[in-house]
């Protein structure tokens, strides 16, 4: 798997992006092994930016690293400074559930505030979980939702036609 390639504008706003990051991986004295490749692989999918943390002196070997990373992951190798590599990869799209476009939304946080009658006090401010089925009357109470009742009208043409 090649090592994807990136233009130094790219370049340039990824080092920008990964400058906050802590390293996710640590290489120590035993190098590059397996369990090494598939963490930065779950971190890659994760996060499509990670910082890698390399305990070794000599800078070759660090290259070699970063080399073989890039190349393992098929990563676009993003910085390299002192022990620390910046590596990125386009995080993949996320799977999406079965039936999740039938799913009914979720309970939500909604934020209500009363304000007081006299305009001597503060307004209270509470927070009230709001299941799918409920709703926020105007007064701030919460009811639950009505279904609309489909009501038995008559066109007016069927009211001439009788």
């Amino acid at each position: 798997m090649p090592a994807l390639s990136l233009t130094t504008a790219q370049r340039r706003s990824l080092r920008a992006d990964a400058h906050h990051l802590d390293p996710v991986v640590m290489v120590g004295a035993d190098g590059l092994t397996a369990a090494i490749l598939k963490e930065a692989d779950q971190a890659l999918r994760a996060h499509g930016l990670i910082k890698v943390r390399v305990f070794a002196d000599d800078r070759q070997t660090r290259d070699d690293v970063l080399a073989r990373l890039s190349d393992e992951l098929s990563a676009a190798p993003v910085q390299h400074i002192g022990k620390l590599l910046v590596l990125w990869r386009p995080k993949p799209e996320p799977e999406v559930a079965m039936g999740a476009a039938d799913r009914k939304p979720g309970p939500r946080i909604v934020k209500l505030v009363k304000f007081s009658k006299t305009g001597n006090h503060r307004a209270t401010v509470s927070k009230v979980k709001v299941l799918g089925n409920q709703r926020v009357t105007a007064g701030g109470l919460v009811k639950r939702k009505d279904t609309r009742r489909q009501t038995a009208r008559v066109s007016p043409k069927k009211r001439t036609a009788d």
